[in-house]
């Protein structure tokens, strides 16, 4: 008999439906009832690829003796994080502040008024070493919210006012200064793994917006050892077991701090901001590696991740068959009965396979030694064993396609679309591939015709439905995501539409009294807090993101308010930026364009002249992280007055034509592809 949750639309709810537990979706009915027979709620967070959600839901949701309990004793609603972010910042918050730490799954329990006074991540069915069983977790706060009811309360009034504090901290506001640019630098470099690259140790989660930030810092203080760091970390994690040696794309994060041994799970927004960093690596030193690295993660969001009727998937599971990893992993057999015996044991030894394995008795592919050391054991030339390894990658994949394939979370979201439609659109012009800017051309129409209900952007989007009023970061990414879309394809309505929901975004989420985006707008649910997470977790703060289109919007039309917010948002976490740099990359990105002097570029021209295409792949080429490109036909330019940038050009001799700018002050049109490179290289 399935629950209340078989009429959701999102997975990993459903997957929910046929528990026992008497579940309730995040509504008003779960909360009358608690309310009404004065019992706690229960309330379970977590999503679809999560491997100790799935473990937990086995081994407690299923045993109908613990649901029993639950059902007896509690007011049980299960979220699912990806669709409704703003609950779940403010219990993380709220658990954390109890706990001293996080994670998903997220237990906690809440009085019928929504405050939580006790909380936790996962519970075992029985009682493990230190870990209290789940049984024994719920009757004892069932006992005591019968009897310490008061003293319940008054936790969770302690904990209610620090979750108002910790989700709409702000510092006095402070000057922003390129100082603050070095001492994040500093800290950085403080915590960066100089043996393995990344940050911190075990266990190592790639954090692409810090990084994104030291290739800047790299551009702004000319410091090779800045580069040096940013190359190691994308090295180490393109040989390591983290990314996917056979199929491309990256996992969520290794177990270890050699990024041997991942959680196999793969979220479409780590691979949209792990593939943008490569490619910017690969704008800086031209490197084939970083180059592979960006088209294969790319063509696995392409092959994997796409949406049966448009967009891009949230998420493909650590598990299959109930077992973690056993989809990515490789005995040593295996590889020899693919591969045969003459190139089985070369590829053995270049992806470290071995009879004992590195996970479980399997093996996790990662390069464990150098082509040209192979070639030189085997009597071979490296580009022999080059070429071996590149025919063996597509037969081990395709042999792993016959495999029981991990669930996919094939819901839509919007956010982290748009932070795969700006990957897919700067690819596109950077690497000059078509077939990359036609898939950002058709993500970006989908998302404006499917995510959006009467004129109003949504967040997410499931068998045909978009549900959910969009959040602070559904615009802003997409209003990012748009405005490269313009950039690669030329067509003038992304632009537009990138302006028009810069514009919603201020007037749904920006606070004129207190200076800042809040996450939630004037059509999002009310909760106990209005949450405002200003830290990359790991995608970017919707603040800072906001900030980031803002300031590309304000060199677009030449309008002072979109500075002018950006930089109020800016002054608030000024301190946040060079104490917790690692957390703060994405701000730090933004103040870093703020504190520059950003080039103007607009090229007009007839997309289909390979005049045009060769003067817009020399403004794609170049590593210029301070830029605003505006790129239209010639019958384009009779455009809204609102876009400055576009008034007054006109083609020189009738041809297509470069403008570049700094500072109002113009540099001479050029019509020349090397004349454009001198220009944008001053």
């Amino acid at each position: 008999m399935p629950n209340r949750l078989i009429g959701e639309t999102s997975p990993y709810l459903l997957q929910h439906a046929h528990n026992p537990v008497d579940w309730y979706p995040w509504g008003e009915e779960a909360l009358e009832r608690a309310r009404k027979e004065d019992k706690p709620i229960l309330l379970s967070i977590g999503y679809a690829a999560c491997h100790w959600c799935h473990v937990m839901e086995r081994e407690c949701f299923e045993n109908p003796e613990i649901a029993l309990l639950m059902n007896e004793l509690f007011i049980s609603i299960k979220v699912d994080r990806e669709e409704r972010p703003d609950i779940d910042a403010v219990y993380m918050e709220a658990v954390q502040a109890m706990t001293g730490g996080g994670g998903w799954p997220l237990t906690v329990f809440l009085s019928p008024d929504g405050k939580a006074f006790f909380g936790g991540t996962y519970f075992p069915p029985r009682d493990i070493s230190n870990l209290p069983g789940f049984p024994r977790v719920l009757m004892a706060i069932a006992e005591a919210y019968r009897t310490k009811k008061a003293d319940l309360a008054e936790i969770g009034e302690q904990v209610f006012s620090h979750v108002k504090h910790g989700l709409q901290a702000a510092s006095a506001g402070e000057s922003l200064a390129e100082d603050t640019l070095a001492r994040a630098y500093h800290g950085l470099r403080g915590v960066f793994d100089y043996e393995n690259g990344g940050l911190g140790g075990a266990p190592k989660f790639p954090q692409p917006l810090a990084f994104e930030f030291l290739l800047r810092w790299n551009y702004r203080a000319r410091d090779r050892q800045t580069l040096d760091m940013v190359e190691q970390t994308l090295v180490c994690m393109a040989r390591g077991g983290i990314y996917d040696q056979t199929g491309g794309g990256f996992h969520r994060y290794a177990t270890d701090a050699r990024w041997l041994v991942p959680h196999f799970e793969k979220m479409l927004y780590d691979n949209a901001l792990l593939g943008r960093l490569y490619l910017y690596a690969y704008q800086v030193t031209g490197k084939s590696l970083y180059r592979r690295i960006v088209e294969e993660t790319v063509d696995y969001v392409l092959r994997e991740m796409a949406g049966p009727t448009g967009g891009y998937c949230s998420s493909q599971d650590a598990d299959s068959e109930g077992v973690e990893g056993k989809y990515f992993v490789w005995t040593h057999e295996e590889i020899h009965k693919v591969l045969g015996d003459r190139v089985g044991p070369i590829i053995c030894k270049y992806f470290g396979v071995t009879q004992e394995g590195n996970f479980e008795g399997g093996n996790v592919l990662h390069i464990s030694k150098e082509l040209k050391d192979i070639a030189v054991e085997n009597g071979m030339e490296t580009e022999e064993v080059e070429g071996m390894v590149q025919k063996a990658r597509k037969v081990l994949l395709a042999a792993r396609g016959r495999r029981s394939a991990p669930a996919r979370d094939d819901k839509v979201l919007t956010s982290w679309n748009g932070l795969m439609l700006q990957t897919l659109a700067e690819c596109a012009g950077i690497l000059g591939r078509d077939d990359y800017c036609q898939a950002a051309v058709g993500t970006a129409d989908f998302l404006l015709r499917e995510m959006r209900t009467g004129g109003k952007l949504m967040h997410t989007y499931k068998d045909g439905k978009a549900r959910i009023p969009g959040y602070l970061d559904d615009y802003a990414f997409l209003a990012g995501g748009l405005l490269a879309v313009h950039a690669a394809s030329m067509q003038r309505r992304w632009l537009e539409e990138s302006l028009s929901m810069v514009d919603s975004m201020i007037e749904l989420f920006w606070d004129d009294g207190e200076g800042v985006f809040f996450d939630t707008g004037r059509e999002n649910e009310s909760l106990l807090v209005r949450p405002r997470r200003l830290f990359d977790s790991p995608v970017p703060s919707g603040s800072a993101a906001a900030v980031n289109v803002l300031l590309q919007m304000a060199v677009v039309t030449g309008e002072d308010h979109y500075r002018e917010r950006a930089v109020a948002a800016m002054s608030k976490v000024a301190k946040f930026m060079t104490d917790q740099p690692a957390a703060f990359g994405a701000w730090l990105c933004g103040l870093d364009f703020h504190l520059a002097h950003p080039r103007e570029i607009v090229l007009v021209g007839p997309s289909g002249d390979p005049r045009t295409r060769g003067l817009l792949a020399a403004i794609h080429g170049r590593y210029l992280p301070h830029k605003v490109v505006l790129a239209v036909e010639p019958g384009d330019l009779a455009t809204p007055e609102r876009i400055r940038l576009l008034q007054g050009r006109v083609l020189k001799e009738g041809k297509p034509t470069a403008f570049v700018c700094r500072d109002h002050a113009c540099q001479s049109p050029t019509t020349r592809h090397e004349e454009l490179k001198v220009q944008l290289e001053g």
